[in-house]
């Protein structure tokens, strides 16, 4: 394939890749994100056997920079997921001196006026 065919391909896939990602609601992030980082971790694992076969050092370059890419994406699609978690547990109860931890009261209707 010549460059500007790849070329194409890769402009068409980040538009597709933004429709498909931004129509996704905020419940179903979290196994999405799941998902990607499988997929990042498959590509890191791929970008090590690149940078260790790699006897050329333009090939050895790009490859050493597709893996702290990879480890990045990768990371931080940890961050996120872990972040996008925190938001579904509950609140944490703290107990006072020598006593039970009170609970947590929802509010009156008058309060939320």
């Amino acid at each position: 394939m010549d460059g500007i065919a790849l070329l194409t391909i890769t402009v068409l896939a980040v538009f597709v890749g933004f429709e498909v990602v931004s129509k996704v609601s905020s419940t179903l992030h979290t196994p999405l994100m799941s998902g990607a980082n499988a997929i990042h971790g498959i590509i890191l694992v791929g970008a090590i056997i690149v940078a260790g076969q790699a006897s050329d050092p333009w090939v050895l370059a790009v490859a050493l920079l597709a893996v702290v890419l990879a480890t990045a994406n990768l990371v931080g699609g940890f961050v996120v997921t872990d972040r996008m978690l925190e938001m579904f547990r509950g609140r944490k109860r703290v107990a006072p001196p020598g006593g039970k931890p009170e609970p947590i009261k929802a509010a009156s209707k008058e309060h939320t006026r």
